[in-house]
């Protein structure tokens, strides 16, 4: 069983930060064959030297495909997907770092159930050194409870999970939604029935800007939220009362400062 990896990345990416995510998945204890990675518009000279460097030393690995102009993280994922060899696709951020034997951990789970359709994981928050654990995000484990999570949260790990193709393509793949593509796809997912689990383990290595409680805050966001939760709530993923009480919540969230959204993401989001 073979696995295709998918990562996109745009001109505000560092180029060291790339690297050290392209090595830790060419360093799984179990190899791909196929790495696609979208370039979502014209790249800084740094980054094309990175995949440059990369499409010579592996170049029957590594599948470059560049776009004209930035669509989006929906959009190029879409792209790449195509292109992508095998069944099984790996996500991967471009800036994110996966533990060394990731793959052979997802990879031994879907060996395990031909029915599976996505396999994620825990991640670890840092901001600098890896070393450096700010928080962990813990998500439900099992499908039951990971689909009565969704109602509420994103259930899954995006840059964590790895996904048999035909069960995302069966489900629209991913569609334009803000901040919230994967979100999105995997409730689209769960109303198909697609079987989804994650473990229980530390997966990927989680690089956190310091900017990332600023970006989830604000009036935009909150109309990004409320984007969001109206179209659960039309598809018929959420009723009424769920739909008014994740709009409260996470307006309410939205709106604090950011101190104090930091620290409720610490004390009621995060391990």
């Amino acid at each position: 069983m073979q696995y295709s990896v998918l990562m996109s990345v745009y001109e505000k990416e560092q180029a060291d930060f790339l690297e050290i995510a392209i090595e830790s998945i060419l360093n799984q204890t179990v190899k791909t064959n196929d790495f696609v990675i979208v370039c979502d518009g014209p790249l800084n000279e740094q980054l094309e030297n990175v995949l440059l460097n990369y499409k010579i030393k592996c170049p029957e690995t590594f599948n470059i495909i560049k776009l004209d102009k930035n669509v989006g993280l929906g959009i190029a994922l879409n792209e790449g997907l195509r292109y992508c060899k095998n069944d099984l696709v790996a996500r991967m951020d471009s800036d994110d770092i996966s533990v060394y034997n990731r793959m052979e951990l997802q990879m031994t789970c879907f060996e395990n159930d031909d029915k599976l359709a996505v396999c994620g994981g825990y991640i670890a928050e840092f901001k600098e050194n890896p070393n450096e654990i700010s928080s962990i995000r813990k998500v439900p484990c099992n499908h039951n409870d990971i689909l009565t999570w969704a109602k509420k949260r994103n259930p899954m790990n995006h840059m964590t999970v790895m996904f048999r193709k035909q069960f995302v393509l069966d489900a629209g793949s991913y569609k334009k939604m803000d901040f919230a593509e994967d979100y999105y796809l995997w409730v689209r997912m769960l109303m198909n029935n697609d079987r989804m689990l994650n473990l229980n383990n530390i997966l990927v290595m989680a690089r956190i800007g310091n900017g990332m409680f600023q970006r989830r805050g604000g009036r935009q966001y909150v109309e990004k939220i409320y984007y969001m939760q109206n179209t659960f709530y039309k598809i018929g993923f959420i009723n009424k009362r769920e739909f008014c009480l994740n709009l409260f919540i996470r307006t309410i969230n939205s709106l604090a400062p950011n101190l104090i959204r930091e620290r409720i993401y610490k004390l009621f989001l995060r391990n």
